[in-house]
């Protein structure tokens, strides 16, 4: 597709079914590696990011079936352990296969991720957390080859609370020798799905969702079947398609309790919620009121929906303040979004 064609001035009205997480099915499809076996995902999103990583592991030699909304994947005959170079600049989180490759081979090599235009966001952390478990880093012309006998479990304290980081930092644990403990980890949502995929699994990982996770080792993992949690990111931009439309809007399939901070925030711009356990229902008012947000690690407000909301305050009475705390791109910066809509950025 070349363009898009939007007509405007209607507003979003209807039902609509969230689907599966992204963030979510990107780690667990790199965690099929760790059984040597078959997996079967249920809910994983059909989206280019998702097709990537079954090419890589493909390339890898993992069998991938995809049939209506069931996904198998074969990674008992996985022959190479590098990921190619340029399926690995095409998106950022095929870096998480380094951790379920070395979790149960002990070995691989990559350059860096591409894939992501936000800010600055090296993988130190995951490197470091690698050395923590007494994995060799080799660094030669733009490629990575990590590599090591054994993995021993290790006390590693994350510097800030990295979501890619501590997702690899699992992976690598959870065949190792010995109990790894991690701290100050992200906290989000899709951490606790990849703990419930790896326990089903039959590994032993507790503490998703606080601020510690412990994992201790294990010598096999099984086959196993598992369905996605829904996607909080889709969920929190279709509330906002409503809410700038002034439309009427009923979401199924989602979990309330991942998308607090974009529900208060609507609330706070004026739109009426009412929130079952599966279910959001969003009628918008006529003129969203201006609302001030500060990204956050999660449960904070979460920095994938900050230039969706921004865009929603556009037609918001008064002026909103955006503060991005996350990601940084050279500067630190916030957005005023005024009440006719022009944008101001200012750096510091």
């Amino acid at each position: 597709m070349s363009n898009y064609i939007i007509e405007g001035g209607k507003r979003v009205e209807g039902k609509v079914k969230i689907s599966g997480s992204k963030n979510s099915s990107l780690p667990i499809i790199a965690a099929t590696i760790l059984n040597g076996g078959k997996t079967t995902l249920y809910n994983v999103p059909k989206i280019k990011d998702t097709e990537m990583m079954y090419e890589i592991l493909k390339t890898l030699g993992a069998k991938v079936e995809k049939k209506n909304n069931k996904v198998v994947i074969d990674t008992s005959k996985i022959e190479k352990l590098e990921i190619p170079d340029d399926l690995m600049h095409k998106m950022r989180s095929s870096v998480i296969l380094a951790g379920a490759m070395l979790g149960k081979y002990h070995e691989a090599t990559f350059t860096y991720p591409g894939g992501c235009d936000i800010g600055t966001r090296p993988i130190d952390l995951h490197l470091k957390s690698f050395e923590k478990l007494g994995i060799n880093i080799d660094k030669n012309y733009g490629k990575i080859r990590c590599f090591c006998d054994r993995i021993v479990g290790e006390k590693i304290d994350l510097d800030f609370p990295s979501v890619g980081a501590t997702e690899n930092a699992i992976l690598a644990a959870c065949l190792a020798e010995g109990t790894t403990v991690i701290t100050n980890v992200a906290r989000e949502p899709e951490i606790i799905d990849l703990q419930n995929f790896l326990n089903r699994m039959g590994a032993k990982v507790k503490g998703a969702g606080s601020n510690k996770i412990e994992i201790e080792g294990v010598k096999k993992l099984k086959d196993v079947s598992y369905n996605i949690m829904p996607d909080r990111i889709e969920a929190g931009t279709f509330l906002c398609l409503s809410a700038i439309s002034g439309g009427h809007l009923l979401l199924e399939d989602v979990n309330p309790s991942h998308i607090v901070p974009i529900l208060t925030k609507l609330e706070e711009a004026g739109c009426n919620l009412d929130i079952k356990k599966n279910e959001i229902e969003i009628e918008a008012p006529k003129r969203l009121k201006a609302v001030d947000i500060k990204t956050m690690p999660y449960p904070g407000f979460p920095t994938d929906m900050q230039s969706i909301f921004a865009t929603t305050l556009t037609i918001a009475k008064g002026t909103s303040v955006i503060v991005e705390n996350i990601f940084e791109n050279r500067y630190k910066y916030t957005r005023r979004i005024s009440k006719n809509g022009s944008k101001n950025y200012n750096r510091r």
